[in-house]
């Protein structure tokens, strides 16, 4: 799965990570026992998963003019992305997340920063770079507008586009016709279907666009209006954080080398499963040589 064209268009953020014993309640202090400074953001930690796996990977972003952006952008550019598209935004910090690990899981508070300096102007200044993709990623860090303005030129070209719809809010009903793929969780797709005004067939019509991922659950898709549920793989986790951005870099390689979304799926599920037992989002995700290792223990669900 090498060679294809695979843009991702979202946030990178720093990922400042506290791991302790016990997250703690409103006014409450507690001990933690590590910190780690981590490149994150939804968007380039999609980038960096499909770079790992031997895509040809271009982001566009922006971060801003501190130590951070400098750091952020060297690191994508040693992951073998193309950063070329990142803008510098002048007095702007970088975006960052805040995340707090506990017995495996997280919680997350994000500012963000120079990522809302990614406008439509933006996006259309890179329209080239769009149209001679094989696939598109993109996330909800960045301005809604961006996004919808993306999606529209992606769909003017005919590049095959994936949305993951985090952090998860209401969506136009333009933007959900014109993407391929919704890559939802289970709390996401509960949400994007109540807030739907539409009928009972454009529920329906949404669905078939639906990867859903539920973790230890495994992925639902949906296919003539029947369920398919693709099981997970059993590992044990360290750290959840970065699983679902894992997951979607791996789905957008997959799909983009013209793998059946069924198989693109189970793919990408043991992306996500080996992502879990390491910490950190862009830290723990495999490299092509890491998958192999992995398959000849495990088997794809």
């Amino acid at each position: 799965m090498a060679g294809r064209k695979v843009t991702v268009i979202g946030s990178i953020n720093m990922d400042l990570v506290t791991s302790t014993n016990q997250i703690p309640k409103v006014g409450e202090t507690v001990l933690g026992h590590s910190f780690h400074t981590i490149p994150g953001g939804k968007g380039a930690n999609q980038a960096v998963a499909a770079a790992r796996l031997g895509a040809d990977v271009t982001m566009i972003g922006a971060v801003g003019d501190d130590s951070f952006g400098e750091i952020l952008v060297d690191h994508l550019t040693t992951q073998g992305i193309n950063t070329e598209h990142i803008s510098k935004i002048k007095e702007t910090s970088t975006g960052v997340a805040t995340i707090v690990v506990s017995d495996g899981d997280n919680s997350i508070i994000v500012v963000s920063g120079a990522n809302n300096d990614i406008t439509p102007e933006v996006i259309e200044k890179h329209e080239d770079k769009i149209l001679n993709s094989h696939i598109l990623l993109l996330q909800l860090e960045i301005p809604l507008e961006s996004v919808i303005r993306t999606a529209e030129l992606a769909k003017k070209h005919g590049v095959l586009t994936i949305l993951n719809p985090a952090p998860i809010q209401k969506l136009p009903k333009e933007l959900l016709e014109m993407v391929d793929y919704l890559t939802p969780n289970e709390h996401e797709q509960a949400l994007l279907f109540a807030s739907l005004d539409g009928t009972e067939q454009d529920i329906e019509k949404l669905k078939e666009k639906c990867v859903v991922t539920k973790g230890s659950k495994g992925v639902t898709i949906y296919k003539s209006g029947k369920e398919i549920e693709i099981p997970s793989i059993e590992v044990e986790a360290v750290d959840t954080t970065g699983a679902g951005d894992s997951f979607n870099g791996a789905l957008a390689v997959a799909l983009s080398d013209g793998v059946e979304v069924e198989d693109a799926c189970r793919f990408a599920n043991v992306i996500g499963a080996i992502s879990v037992t390491k910490l950190g989002a862009q830290s723990g995700m495999p490299t092509k040589k890491e998958v192999e290792e992995f398959l000849q223990v495990h088997k794809m669900g």
